[in-house]
């Protein structure tokens, strides 16, 4: 059932996962109920857009006493137990079991063989027999002929000897089966005494359970005000000081592509590569050669197309990747361009494009506006404005801007020192000035942009590809479970 809105501080500490970034040991899951499900103690190689079925998946988070949703957990969507000691021993003892099934499968065939073989001789044996009992009781009767004849009788059963001996040896693989069933025997009891009063797939159920009220709980923390930036993490070295590099920012997605876009001046190269690691190696892409050169390096990637300002124009085009054509450009109606209002880096960043949780949005300004930013929202299809906000905050005073939950954060500088000093809030119309610090690692930030689907700022610094997390705080509801 329904109860109060309460104020939870939620802290969404939306880790981005990138192999060899984790070198610390990954924490316990905790459950909603106060309970602490250890999952190892082990250092894990991480991708960084995991599948449901494969790698770890990133849940906030849950309730304590007081109500507030603090608390960030690691859990994989599968093998969920595979590093339990238990586990690895009954993983042990299945194996051996199999051995035992293959040993004793080889056995039955071989014996099945050999007793057809002791069938076939039947007659011939009771042959000799007759003969040795005809000899024993009448001496005479045994002349040369039929000494040779039970000569060879006796010759054609010489082969049966192997056949005994590998009754033996048969008989001996028995008594270690025996034994090492025994065994198993033993340790299974052991492995049952540990466990005590806890049934392994119970255990499984309810870490299953308590996932899905983990996943539950983070549909609800969709989006909030942000309160801080993690330490950078650097992804790549690579292309010039200037430079744009994204992913795709559409709501749900399951596209993995990232693209690489080098310079601010008259570019038209774009680079796609097939996943996270194949740019951190710079393997495997293919490139897209635009039909117009772009200007700045405001551009995003919306629902699989390339939104970008065309150079020396305020016109956005939008590129669609797969068709690699022009799905549609429009004039921004007085935007600046060509340096006319940049950012303080300059570099033609008069247009910058973004997307977040609401859609597709673009920051400039206008003469009109007198050099202030102007915040509009986009239709992603016809490129139409929707609706427009002026800010009052001067565009060259500010390094970088990006969009989170509709609210327009801005930085004070691009250089070293730099941190997000403005938020405008389009739900409202209302801003604030902020002091949220973050470390500009490289000292030279010329793109700077947020991914609603991951959670993060993608950053370009100096000719480094850089990476920060986000905490957002909001105020949601909670139900009963």
């Amino acid at each position: 059932m329904s109860v109060p809105l309460l104020k939870i501080g939620a802290v969404l500490s939306t880790m981005a996962m990138v192999t060899n970034w984790m070198s610390q040991t990954l924490p316990s899951l905790v459950g909603l109920n106060g309970t602490t499900i250890s999952r190892g103690g082990t250092s894990e190689r991480i991708a960084l857009y995991p599948s449901p079925e494969e790698g770890w998946q990133i849940y906030s988070s849950a309730q304590d006493a007081d109500g507030k949703c603090i608390c960030t957990v690691v859990a994989p969507a599968q093998n969920m137990c595979n590093r339990d000691p238990r586990s690895r021993q009954l993983r042990q003892l299945m194996e051996k079991v199999q051995n035992i099934t293959q040993s004793m499968e080889v056995l039955d065939l071989r014996t099945y063989r050999d007793l057809q073989y002791v069938r076939d001789t039947e007659n011939l044996m009771k042959t000799v027999d007759g003969k040795l009992k005809t000899a024993s009781e009448n001496p005479r009767s045994l002349n040369p002929k039929s000494f040779q004849e039970l000569k060879d009788k006796v010759t054609q059963l010489l082969p049966l000897l192997p056949v005994l001996e590998q009754y033996k040896t048969d008989a001996r693989m028995i008594l270690r089966l025996r034994e090492e069933v025994r065994n198993l025997s033993l340790v299974l009891m052991a492995i049952q005494e540990e466990m005590g009063a806890y049934d392994y797939e119970e255990l499984r159920q309810r870490v299953l359970l308590l996932e899905t009220r983990l996943h539950s709980c983070m549909q609800k923390l969709g989006c909030g005000k942000l309160t801080g930036v993690s330490n950078p993490i650097t992804i790549r070295a690579s292309g010039s000081r200037f430079g744009s590099w994204m992913t795709d920012t559409m709501i749900p997605s399951s596209d993995n592509r990232v693209w690489s876009m080098d310079g601010y001046f008259k570019g038209r190269r774009v680079l796609e590569y097939r996943t996270m690691n194949d740019f951190m190696k710079g393997q495997n892409f293919v490139q897209h050669l635009l039909p117009h050169p772009w200007a700045g390096t405001g551009h995003v990637v919306y629902n699989g197309s390339l939104y970008y300002n065309k150079y020396q124009s305020n016109i956005i085009i939008k590129y669609h990747f797969r068709s690699r054509s022009v799905l549609v450009q429009r004039s921004l109606s007085g935007a600046g361009y060509n340096n006319t209002f940049p950012y303080s880096w300059g570099g033609s960043s008069d247009i910058d494009l973004m997307a977040d949780e609401n859609g597709l949005w673009a920051v400039y300004t206008t003469i009109p506006n007198a050099g202030n930013i102007v915040i509009s929202r986009l239709e992603p299809q016809s490129l139409e404005v929707l609706q427009t906000w002026d800010t009052g905050f001067p565009k060259r005073s500010a390094g970088e801007s990006f969009m989170i939950c509709g609210t327009l954060y801005v930085t004070n500088s691009h250089l070293a020192g730099a941190k997000i000093y403005f938020a405008y809030y389009t739900n409202t119309s209302t801003y604030e000035y902020t002091d949220i610090p973050f470390h500009n690692q490289y000292s030279h930030i010329s793109m700077m942009d947020y991914n609603p689907r991951e959670r993060v700022l993608y950053t370009w610094n100096n000719g480094h590809q850089v990476l920060y997390n986000v905490t957002l705080f909001q105020v949601i509801k909670t139900s009963e479970d």
